[in-house]
């Protein structure tokens, strides 16, 4: 026959069984929660990949240079791109090319969609980054830094080498 004393004895040690069992579930869970947010570097927006960037000098001295890449978005939300600046440069425009009445003609364009998972190309006859009055620092050989501003305030930087005009595009 137990006594009182082995009874507590025994309900404390279950307790403790279960308080043991308690603390070791809550560890596993706490091991197989997500695993932390990327942490955000400055000038570097999550998700986002710029490859392939060059910027083309114009074949004709005091017009505009060209800025071609590719962007690979693979967040969870969309972004879109809503202006660019190129370090050099006084004024910088994204453009599209598009037909207006009956022709193909080139302008500033309006916010570039990313949804998650997708790519854009900036290429010749399509999207492009426009570079006006370059410094004369900005020759064949050299880099330039170009920011992508992110709708909400975010950027992303990358280097652009500079290319001659007659260069592959």
């Amino acid at each position: 026959m137990k006594t009182g004393d082995d009874l507590m004895t025994f309900a404390s040690f279950k307790n403790a069984s279960l308080t043991a069992a308690l603390a070791a579930s809550l560890a596993l869970g706490a091991c197989s929660q997500e695993p932390p947010a990327p942490v955000e570097v400055e000038g570097v927006f999550p998700g986002l990949e710029v490859t392939n960037a060059r910027l083309v000098l114009a074949p004709v001295s005091g017009n505009p240079a060209a800025v071609y890449f590719d962007v690979a978005y693979n967040g969870e939300r969309g972004v879109s791109i809503s202006g660019a600046e190129v370090a050099g440069a006084a004024t910088t425009e994204v453009h599209a090319t598009m037909e207006y009445n009956f022709e193909m003609t080139m302008g500033e364009s309006g916010p570039v969609a990313l949804p998650g998972g997708t790519s854009k190309t900036f290429e010749p006859g399509g999207l492009h980054i426009m570079a006006f009055e370059l410094d004369e620092s900005v020759v064949e050989g050299s880099s330039v830094e170009v920011t992508l501003k992110i709708s909400g305030g975010k950027t992303h930087k990358f280097q652009a080498p500079v290319q001659a005009a007659g260069d592959e595009r």
